[in-house]
């Protein structure tokens, strides 16, 4: 049997030339900038066109482009070993935002000529805003290729056990290394959302808290305490909260080492490499912050990859091409209007 394990992550631009067109990709989306269609393209063009500068000194402090898809290709290396056993089995990264994009790679998944296809997105937590988008460009793009092997769907995993195993082991590792500063807290770090796309019904920030609740419940008593905050705050809107740098600000007033884990990114990119490990970094200097320790994203890590494999299985012994989560029943409560599972969910 051939199967093609589609894993999807946002992108990132490959060299300085690409910062704008990847920006501009980015503002385009519909699921980002959600205003007609000739409003949102001239928006596009202005904000990437004025981010852009700042954009590439970011880039330019990673050796000037993202380094998401060779760490996307490790992944899906890592994955395809896993699943030899099954046959034929190869995984490819689908970009939402630069190449490989959709179009690419289901040209690339097309010539594959697979007997089934796992559409497995590389976000834990599903948001309108990552998984729907991409998976929104895929059918699209599936459609037009008429690419009609039967396909299976992933919409989240945000507790499952190998993600979380993954999760526990990295931060164990670096509440050791902050220890010796005092009693560290944990800032669980997740990528934010402007409030009102949360107010409407998206289930990201509610599935942000299952995981980092998941990871707590594994570390047990670990002589930590804990908190979820949230990254990245662009724009004049308002943001879901706590701000991670609200967070190392206050760590630094308390005097207490912080250990800060990206659970909702699972690769290194310039989210990771110079928001936290640079920019976070100095602040928490700035602020008296006495040990500041940076969890490595899953990437690669064994327990992560085998849960992959977990998902990839069971999406292949379903019945239904309806997406589902881990588990494969409705998790969110009947109140995230944005969960594309039907059913009623469960309490909040």
């Amino acid at each position: 049997m051939r199967i093609a394990i589609a894993l999807f992550n946002l992108g990132g631009p490959d060299g300085p030339d690409a910062v704008e067109p990847f920006l501009f990709n980015l503002f385009s989306d519909p699921a980002i900038i959600r205003v007609p269609g000739f409003l949102r393209r001239f928006l596009a063009r202005t904000i990437s066109r004025r981010r852009a500068p700042k954009a590439r000194g970011i880039y330019a402090r990673i050796g000037g482009g993202s380094p998401l898809l060779p760490n996307t290709l490790a992944q899906t290396h890592a994955l395809e070993e896993r699943l030899r056993d099954l046959g034929e089995v190869r995984a490819f990264p689908v970009m939402r935002y630069w190449h490989p994009m959709t179009p690419e790679a289901v040209r690339d998944i097309a010539q594959f000529a697979p007997d089934r296809i796992v559409l497995l997105p590389l976000y834990p937590q599903f948001s309108t805003t990552t998984t729907a988008s991409s998976l929104d460009a895929w059918r699209e793009e599936a459609a037009r290729a008429g690419l009609a092997a039967p396909m299976r769907t992933l919409c989240c995993y945000p507790v499952q056990p190998g993600f979380i195993e993954a999760l526990a082991a990295l931060v164990r590792d670096g509440v050791e290394a902050a220890r010796a500063k005092g009693r560290p807290r944990i800032l669980f770090s997740a990528h934010g959302l402007p409030e009102k796309v949360v107010k409407a019904g998206d289930p990201y920030q509610w599935q942000v808290e299952q995981t980092a609740a998941a990871a707590m419940r594994v570390l047990g008593d670990i002589g930590a305490d804990h908190v979820v905050c949230y990254q990245s705050r662009v724009g004049p809107l308002k943001w879901i909260g706590p701000s991670t740098e609200d967070e190392i600000a206050r760590a630094g007033k308390d005097g207490v080492p912080v250990v800060v884990v990206p659970l909702a990114f699972v690769s290194e990119h310039s989210e990771t490499l110079v928001e936290l490990d640079i920019e976070y970094a100095e602040l928490a200097h700035e602020a008296g912050v006495p040990a500041y320790v940076r969890v490595p994203t899953v990437s690669t890590h064994p327990a992560f990859i085998d849960g992959l494999a977990t998902l990839a299985r069971a999406a292949l012994a379903r019945d239904t091409a309806d997406p589902l989560p881990d588990g494969e029943r409705r998790i969110c409560a009947p109140g995230w209007s944005g969960c594309p599972c039907r059913g009623p969910g469960k309490a909040a």
